[in-house]
């Protein structure tokens, strides 16, 4: 698949360098244009539009005789910036400072003139950084202010082509102010640019969101949590300029790029949708029982629990396991419904019977058919042991593994039994993406972390037709989590949950149908990552 995000960056970085477009000999010289620009601006300051401060730090910069860049200051001081200049531009085209370039620049009302309180349901809106994604402003219904705090503040408001800019979080954010949006407010977390209306506004906030700025401004920009981009910062960046007509060439030229590439993402999204429709598909038929036809000459899935309940009393004979004091038997009664009877106990539970099974499979719990237990809980105070590698879930995604970085920590004997992971084991998160699974199919053991469970079957069973179980749990919603903050998939509730159980051979045919069908559509998913 394009990386159509990349690609756009790509487009941003040419355009800024004279690279999108061909340059047209016609065209006025960009520094014509800001001569242009330094006379109109001291004009305005002559008509008390603008105040001397605001032209103060104006600079020009030009190649001298040596082929090097100066800027020379208002004070008529002249410094050699050849080590500032990042790249080379057209001839036709100059480098600027972003405070030579703009008439104004305002900096959003700060906390004390505007509070949450002042926010209203239907009012005008303000332009906070979470308001401007991908080039253009997005009103949100809970940050707009009333008409008669607008006006309070109306020295906030923005015009048509004003670029507003976030001066916090992600550097290079900005849009164009379009003409439906004057009037709106610039929020306390915003810049407002204010450009002569002879220079096109669309290719300077082009220039604030290619890589070039983006570093620029990420890189002087100050906070630990968050970054904070100041005026000083931001007017100091030099602008590659372009001839005015020039500036439009590139506006259009990136206009049609976004078209096209808009239309990839789209088809690339409709392709990604659809094959992942098409394998929930193949998925949900194949654990109802649909995929394939059932072999009348299998062992029918009430033999095999019979045999998977003897296997667990010899274990507890042997004192491996622990008897299973709530042991649960699910059948079908004469009525046709569902009922679990545990110890004496026997209560009906169509509700918690997602769907209808073949009459040789049955419902049982996940208990019922694997052993399972969680890791050990990272405790730095907790040195006993013997130093050994470890997975959590930032290593455990669904069918795979990542284990470029691992991690030890002591595991004693006893911990590394409960611990350790063997190939062929089913791993599920307990924990943020709950439920996520992978069959760990190395050679090596490996440890786990508490926010893991290993599920290893009783007796052979397909490890790979439960993990689809644990995937299409996942799609129709039926693995949840509980807590109020961070949820998690207890050890209980994955004991209690509700699976399907074919037989073993009908298991093995499943899953080799399925990687069938999955062949072609693993081939498409190679193609779109």
């Amino acid at each position: 698949m394009i990386d159509t995000k990349a690609l756009r960056q790509k487009i941003l970085d040419l355009a800024i360098r004279g690279k999108l477009v061909p340059q047209d000999p016609d065209d006025e010289p960009a520094s014509v244009l800001l001569e242009r620009i330094r006379q109109q601006k001291q004009q305005m300051v002559k008509e008390g539009k603008l105040k001397p401060k605001d032209i103060k730090n104006d600079s020009v910069i030009f190649v001298g005789e040596d082929n090097l860049h100066y800027e020379k200051f208002a004070d008529g001081s002249v410094k050699c910036i050849e080590n500032e200049i990042p790249f080379d531009i057209p001839d036709s085209w100059a480098w600027a400072r972003l405070v030579s370039l703009i008439e104004a620049f305002i900096t959003g009302p700060f906390g004390s003139a505007l509070h949450k309180s002042d926010y209203v349901a239907d009012g005008i809106p303000l332009i906070n950084p979470m308001n401007i994604t991908d080039g253009k402003v997005i009103p949100i219904d809970k940050m707009q202010v009333s008409p008669e705090t607008a006006e309070r503040l109306s020295s906030f408001k923005v015009a048509p082509s004003d670029i507003v800019i976030a001066r916090r979080g992600d550097m290079g954010r900005c849009a164009v102010v379009q003409p439906a949006q004057k009037g709106w407010l610039c929020g306390t977390g915003s810049f407002i640019l204010r450009f002569p209306a002879v220079l096109c506004s669309e290719y300077f906030a082009v220039c604030l969101r290619s890589p070039y700025s983006v570093e620029l401004m990420s890189g002087n920009s100050i906070g630990n949590t968050m970054l904070n981009l100041n005026q000083t910062i931001l007017k100091s960046i030099l602008i590659p300029v372009p001839p005015c007509t020039e500036q439009n060439r590139i506006i259009n030229a990136i206009f049609d790029a976004d078209a096209l590439l808009a239309e990839i993402a789209n088809q690339s999204e409709s392709l990604v949708m659809c094959v992942a429709k098409a394998k929930s598909k193949i998925l949900d038929l194949a654990i109802r029982g649909q995929l394939i036809p059932q072999d009348p000459n299998d062992e029918p899935a009430s033999v095999l629990l019979e045999r998977i309940r003897a296997e667990k009393e010899e274990l507890i004979k042997q004192g491996k396991i622990k008897r299973d004091k709530k042991e649960s038997v699910i059948f079908r009664g004469e009525d046709n419904s569902y009922y679990e009877k545990i110890g004496t106990e026997v209560r009906c539970i169509n509700s918690e019977i997602p769907f209808d099974l073949p009459e040789t499979w049955c419902w049982c719990r996940l208990g019922t058919l694997f052993a399972h237990n969680t890791g050990k809980a990272l405790n730095s105070a907790d040195s006993a042991g013997i130093p050994m590698t470890y997975i959590t879930t930032s290593n455990l995604y669904w069918d795979r593994f990542e284990l470029d970085s691992l991690k030890e920590m002591p595991f004693t004997d006893s911990e590394i039994d409960k611990c350790t992971v063997k190939k062929g084991d089913l791993l599920v998160c307990e924990g943020g993406d709950i439920g996520r699974s992978a069959i760990w199919m190395f050679e090596e053991n490996i440890r786990i972390q508490n926010h893991i469970h290993r599920l290893r079957p009783y007796i052979s069973l397909s490890g790979r037709f439960y993990y689809y179980v644990m995937y299409m749990w996942k799609q129709l919603g039926l693995i949840g989590g509980q807590g109020i903050g961070l949820q998690g998939f207890s050890s209980k509730m994955l004991h209690n949950l509700i699976v399907p159980l074919p037989s073993i051979d009908e298991q093995e045919r499943i899953v080799a149908f399925i990687d069938k069908l999955f062949e072609p559509i693993k081939s498409i998913e190679k193609s779109l990552s």
